[in-house]
Parts: structure tokens; C-alpha cells; sequence
């Protein structure tokens, strides 16, 4: 202010107080709050909380008697630990400075963090209870775990001791396979990793190259409230109230409550614990299969026997099979008692119906002989020689009528063009019996080259020799062996070899010849 008061220009002659422009006023009033208040830290309540959508925070710090205006810019509040919250109780870190165009002073917050535990806790229960108000910690919402999951998903750090005791613990149960994304566990990324990490697994295809995960696990080790707070975040819990994947929850030791514990299928007291029960123990399983087995097997047995039981008693009632054929064979030997007097009767009834038949037919017999003589009779009277004459004599007037219809031209004409078709139905068949005697020769040719080329002739020619012991073909080494001679047939002529090592048989002598004077070479 002194050295505004020594740039001001005052009247000498006057005496007045110097004047000052208005920006001359704000300037000074500016430099000397911020020199004065550089770095402040102040205690307060969050009244009035706006966030446009540049990025930036306003709010106002309260308390029973003064109300400080205040502003987070856009890069420090994406790195908030703790998002500002109306009515939250907070320890703001900054300095202040002024606003020339309201003429107002303000708190430029560098840092904000809850007051104390307790702030937090009452932030945490304000939001636990507007968050079970929409519905997203009902029992209805939630999932039953898979029995044996195929696929277990693991939201976790990759570096600390959390994954390897799942890990461990599950391969001591029974081995699956695992899929981990790694997210940070505390900090300011710990709640958009973990939400994304929920989504993104929910998000992969049946199917797919990477398999979609049966069962997920967000795990974390034990630690203080503010470490544990990403897994507060109403992100996090939204992501995993909408998982369509059976969720666990296993953040922090058995004593530590986050709220995505509320919205999880199953909350587990610890990592090891959401491994216990991800997985049944293999050994159990095999132990109660076998148990079930010999009930099973003790059952049948049993349901056998009782069967058979029942079967031997329902077997007494039943009448011995001789007894069932006795009556059967008792009627049969009647019937045939009865069967030969019956036929003796009823050829007896037969022979005298056809003596009855035969004496009605004799009359009748004789009555019809005796009518064909009158008609023959009758015909052969009216065949007289005057009406076989006029029959003649009708028949050759017939036959001339007959021959002079036939006319030798007309019959020469057709019997040209008869001609004419012969001779082109001879060219036809000439023509057709040559070409399928061509055709056939054609085919012969091919199947004699067919024979050439699949005879063993042709296989010779190609370098090959087929090997005879007599009569029979010799294809194997350790039967060469035993022959005393071998016969191998080559392309251009058959050549007589013994093998080595084979004893040959011995050649029988010839008897020397009978002319005289021809001695023996041998």
C-alpha cells in the first residue's frame, strides 16, 4: 500500500488524498493477500459444490459463522484422492488469492482431504445408504456361485502376495484356469482400473479367443481406510452390483467392510478365503463320488435281490409246464382217435352223393348225344352237290374280282421304293457296323496296351526279375536261402543260380551211350 500511496499523484496546491485507479486498488489488494496468505490450510464444511464441465471444481468452506469461496482447478481435481462431497468435512490446503472481477477473494485448493476418520465414515455411510436406496445391496440382485467354475477372472495387483496366495490356493484345490488384469489397489486410479477390469471382463464374447471368465474375484490385502477407499468409489460399486458374472469380494482383512462387500454375490474375509471358495477340494469330490458309487452299486444289488425275490415267489404260483400240457395232449390223442372212422364216413357220404350224381347224368347225357345227331343230320341234308357247286362257282367269281384289282404297276412301284429303302437301310447298318467295329478295335487296342502296361513283361523291361524255385515264385530273402536252386527271369531271357551257402542236389549221371566205339568224356 505504501507504494501505492507513493505512485499516487496528489494536487500539491490542494492538499487532497492522491487518486487511484480502480485497477491500481485491485492490484495492490492482490499482492497483498497472496504474500500474505501464500500457503494456508483451512478447516471446513463443503456448502455450496459446483462442477461444470470444464473440469473445474467450485465450492464454498463453511463454518457456523463465515463461508470462504473456493476453487479447484481442473488438473488438481483429477488427482483428489477424495472427490469433494456437499456437506463433507474437509482440510483444504492453498492459497488465497482474489477475483478483480467481483471483487471477491477466494481459496485456491491445492489439496483436499477429509477431516479425520470420522468425516470419512460419515461420508462412507451417507453413501452406503443412498446407494442401497436405488436397490443395489437386495439379496434378489444377487448371484449364485458356480459350483466348478472353468474360468476364474482375478482383479488385482500382479505383483503382491494376494494373487499368488489365489493362486496357491487354488491349485492346492482344484487347478483352473486363471485370467488376471492387473489394476492399481490404492490411489487415485484404484476405482476407474477396477471398474473398467469389472466391465471389461463382463464385456468379452462366449466363445472368444481369450475365454469369458465363470466367476470373478476382486482381491486386495488388508490396510488403513484410506487405502481401502478406491473400493468405496460408487463406480466401483455400480460396475460390480451390474456384473452379469458371479462376483467376489475379498478387499482387505475380515474386519475391514468396503462397499463393494454390499454389492458382490459373496463377500470372502480374505483372498485365500475367495479361493476356498471358488473351488471345491478335488479330493472331497473324488471321496464323495466314490461314496456315492457303492451306494449306488449297494442299491442295485440290493433292488436285484429283492426283484429276484419277488420273482421267486410270483414262480411258485404258477402251475408246473407238464401239468399245462397234459390237458392239451389228453385232447390231441382224442381227436385223433376220432380222426380215422370220420374220414371212412365221410368218404362213405362222398361216394354215395356221386352214384346219386351219376345216375341223374346218364339221361341227360344220352338226351344230348341224341339232339347233336338230329342237328348233324339236318346239316349234312342241306349240304347237297347243286349248293357245294354254287359255293365254288361264288368263290371263283370272288377270286377273279380279287385278281383284276391287283395292279402289276403299282405293285412294281412299291416294290422300287421298297427296294430303295433296303438299300438305304444297308448303307445305314454298313456304316454303323463299321464304326462300331472300329470303336471296338479302338478299345481292344486300349485294353491290350492296358495288358502290356499291367503285365509283369512290361515290370521286367523296367529293370525288375522275377525269382522261381520250380514252379513256385520266391519273394522273401529267408526263403531264397533254402533252395538248392533258383530260376531268375529277366526281360530278354531266364538265368539258373544257386544260392550261397546252399547245398545243391545231386545231378543224376546219364548212361554212356550205346553206339560203339564213343568212349565216355566223364
Amino acid at each position: 500500500m505504501d507504494d501505492l500511496i507513493e505512485e499516487g499523484t496528489p494536487d500539491p496546491n490542494s492538499g487532497n488524498a492522491p487518486e487511484f485507479t480502480v485497477s491500481e486498488i485491485s492490484g495492490a489488494v492482490k499482492r497483498a493477500i497472496e504474500s500474505g496468505f501464500s500457503h494456508v490450510r483451512v478447516r471446513g464444511e463443503i456448502g455450496r459444490l459446483s462442477l461444470p464441465r470444464s473440469g473445474h471444481v467450485y465450492l464454498d468452506l463453511k463454518d457456523d459463522r463465515s463461508v470462504l469461496a473456493s476453487v479447484i482447478w481442473k488438473g488438481t481435481a483429477a488427482r483428489l484422492a477424495h472427490p469433494p462431497e456437499e456437506g463433507m468435512e474437509v482440510i483444504a490446503t492453498g492459497r488465497l488469492t482474489t477475483f478483480p472481477g467481483q471483487s471477491k477473494y477466494q481459496l485456491v485448493i491445492e489439496d483436499l482431504r477429509p477431516a479425520g476418520a470420522g468425516a470419512l465414515m460419515a461420508m462412507l455411510e451417507k453413501r452406503r445408504a443412498m446407494l442401497a436406496a436405488e436397490g443395489l445391496f437386495d439379496e434378489a440382485r444377487k448371484q449364485p456361485l458356480p459350483f466348478l467354475p472353468e474360468v476364474i477372472g482375478v482383479v488385482t495387483s500382479p505383483s503382491g502376495a494376494v494373487i499368488r496366495d489365489i493362486l496357491h490356493r487354488l491349485r492346492d484345490r482344484f487347478p483352473r484356469s486363471v485370467l488376471i488384469w492387473p489394476v492399481a489397489v490404492q490411489g487415485t486410479n484404484c476405482a476407474p482400473e477396477v471398474a473398467r477390469a469389472i466391465r471389461g471382463f463382463n464385456a468379452l464374447p462366449q466363445g472368444g479367443p481369450i475365454p469369458r471368465p465363470d466367476l470373478l474375484i476382486v482381491a486386495r490385502g488388508g490396510g488403513s481406510l484410506e487405502d481401502l477407499w478406491g473400493f468405496n468409489e460408487e463406480i466401483v460399486v455400480r460396475a460390480a452390483a451390474e456384473s452379469a458374472i458371479p462376483l467376489i469380494s475379498a478387499v482387505g482383512h475380515e474386519t475391514d467392510t468396503t462397499l463393494i462387500d454390499f454389492a458382490a454375490d459373496w463377500r470372502a474375509p480374505t483372498p485365500t478365503a475367495a479361493a476356498e471358495r471358488a473351488v471345491p477340494v478335488r479330493m472331497d469330490l473324488m471321496g464323495w463320488l466314490r461314496q456315492q458309487d457303492g451306494i449306488l452299486t449297494r442299491g442295485m444289488a440290493q433292488a436285484l435281490q429283492r426283484r429276484g425275490q419277488r420273482l421267486t415267489d410270483l414262480s411258485r404260483a404258477l402251475p408246473r409246464p407238464d401239468s399245462l400240457l397234459d390237458a392239451a395232449r389228453q385232447r390231441l390223442d382224442l381227436a385223433a382217435a376220432g380222426l380215422a372212422p370220420a374220414l371212412r364216413h365221410r368218404a362213405t357220404l362222398a361216394r354215395g352223393r356221386l352214384d346219386t350224381g351219376g345216375a341223374r347224368l346218364a339221361p341227360a347225357l344220352d338226351r344230348a348225344v341224341a339232339r347233336k345227331r338230329l342237328v348233324l343230320g339236318q346239316t349234312a341234308a342241306r349240304l347237297s352237290p347243286a349248293t357245294l357247286q354254287g359255293l365254288i362257282r361264288q368263290g371263283r367269281r370272288d377270286l377273279a374280282a380279287l385278281d383284276r384289282r391287283l395292279d402289276p404297276a403299282r405293285h412294281a412301284r412299291r416294290l422300287a421304293e421298297a427296294r430303295v429303302r433296303l438299300d438305304d437301310l444297308s448303307a445305314r447298318f454298313a456304316r454303323i457296323a463299321e464304326t462300331g467295329l472300329a470303336q471296338r478295335r479302338e478299345r481292344l487296342a486300349a485294353l491290350d496296351r492296358l495288358h502290356q502296361t499291367l503285365g509283369y513283361t512290361a515290370t521286367l523291361a523296367r529293370g525288375y526279375a522275377v525269382v522261381r524255385a520250380g514252379e513256385a515264385l520266391v519273394t522273401r530273402k529267408s526263403g531264397a536261402e533254402t533252395e538248392p536252386a533258383l530260376e531268375i527271369e529277366f526281360a530278354d531271357g531266364k538265368l539258373a543260380v544257386t544260392p550261397l551257402g546252399a547245398t545243391p542236389k545231386p545231378v543224376p549221371k546219364r548212361p554212356p551211350p550205346n553206339k560203339p566205339g564213343q568212349g565216355s568224356l566223364f
